[in-house]
């Protein structure tokens, strides 16, 4: 995955490891007016034709496996068993892309219909769709914020835990970027790990949790409800059709859908070249800014674009996916050397981000003593 350094246009030719600026000379307003109008258009029918495609590709693929690969003789069936989990988890992570757009409020020009389907999306594939729509949006109100971000906050030298200086070697790295890949979202949602101090216990399924305000409380129990629903389906689908078709047809796809989606995350959050801010240096902008798109090469387009227009997403999170790269391309004059894009194989990309960003520290000789950056061991 990935297109191995190839380049687009001259901004590209720099060395993708150079630290970002800081302080941008452009506004917000600035990069709104510099977006065709268009691309902020909400369109019901069209983001629903992406949801029935990908519902379609996705039987297609369901078909396939469960008529065809019961038939292969057993040696050919262990690798195609794998192919279908890599096909079936990418659709579905397109799907799951979708539920989050609902999340902003970027599928239709209605926010009831938004939450409609973002539930129904997000709630198939194991995912609390109103807990993570609200913590999801603290994060993008506090992107890069030490103090108040919601995922992926880094810890000082001194915080390094003696585990991870265990680890930091290529062995523990493997077992470390497994063990993010697999259990990373679901950890994260049970207790909120690599998010917010709170001062007490936090996860996404306590509507008294403090990530969430007193006006979302009933609406992360409808979030419980449709986990609770779909586990109760998965019971009685294990009940008709047993375990072994369960955990291969859909478990282990869904847990895919997971995998990449953290993988897609974290790439965007972790880069030598992007800042962090204690409360005395940080901004929304410069959080805003302080991410990086990413080439999955052919998986862009399964992944409806998420991958290479996260840094459009930060700034303005309501445009629709199918306007993103447009948008994107117009904003890139105004950004600058603000906007970057690592076109860095995924899988060498990975390891480098694991051996290379493992703790955050301020320049000594800066005057910015706010401002972090991330160091290896």
């Amino acid at each position: 995955m990935g297109a191995g350094g190839r380049m687009s246009d001259p901004s590209e030719g720099k060395n993708i490891l150079e630290r970002v600026p800081i302080d941008p000379p452009f506004t917000l307003s600035d990069l709104k007016k510099a977006i065709p109008a268009h691309c902020f258009e909400r369109s019901v029918i069209r983001s629903s034709y992406y949801v029935v495609h990908d519902l379609i590709v996705a039987y297609v693929f369901y078909f396939l496996a469960n008529t065809y690969i019961p038939l292969l003789p057993t040696p050919w069936a262990y690798l195609a068993w794998p192919v279908y989990w890599f096909c079936q988890a990418s659709i579905l992570t397109g799907l799951w892309v979708i539920g989050h757009e609902c999340g902003h409020h970027a599928y239709s020009d209605y926010q009831l219909i938004d939450d409609i389907v973002g539930f129904v999306l997000h709630s198939a594939l194991y995912t609390p769709y109103f807990s993570w729509k609200y913590s999801h949006r603290n994060h993008h109100a506090n992107t890069n914020s030490l103090d108040n971000d919601e995922v992926y906050i880094p810890k000082r030298k001194a915080k390094v835990a003696v585990y991870s200086k265990l680890l930091n070697n290529p062995p523990g790295r493997v077992f470390t970027l497994v063990f993010r890949l697999t259990l990373g979202f679901p950890l994260y949602l049970l207790t909120n790990i690599s998010g917010k101090k709170y001062g007490r216990f936090a996860n996404h399924f306590d509507p008294l949790s403090p990530i969430f305000t007193e006006r979302e409380r009933i609406q992360v129990v409808i979030s419980d409800i449709g986990i609770l629903a779909v586990l109760y389906a998965t019971k009685l689908l294990v009940e008709a059709k047993g375990a072994a078709w369960v955990t291969c047809m859909y478990l282990i796809p869904v847990l895919g859908v997971h995998m990449f989606f953290v993988l897609i995350t974290y790439l965007h959050h972790t880069h030598l070249s992007l800042p962090h801010y204690d409360s005395s240096e940080w901004n929304w902008i410069r959080g805003a800014l302080s991410t990086i798109d990413r080439d999955f090469g052919f998986l862009n387009r399964v992944f409806h674009d998420v991958t290479h227009t996260h840094v459009l997403h930060h700034l303005i999170s309501y445009i629709p996916h199918y306007h993103a790269k447009e948008a994107r391309d117009a904003i890139k004059p105004v950004l600058g050397e603000f906007y970057k894009i690592d076109r860095t194989p995924i899988f060498k990309a990975m390891w480098r981000e694991a051996k290379e960003c493992i703790y955050i520290e301020p320049d000594e000789d800066s005057e910015h003593k706010g401002t972090y950056w991330y160091h290896k061991m």
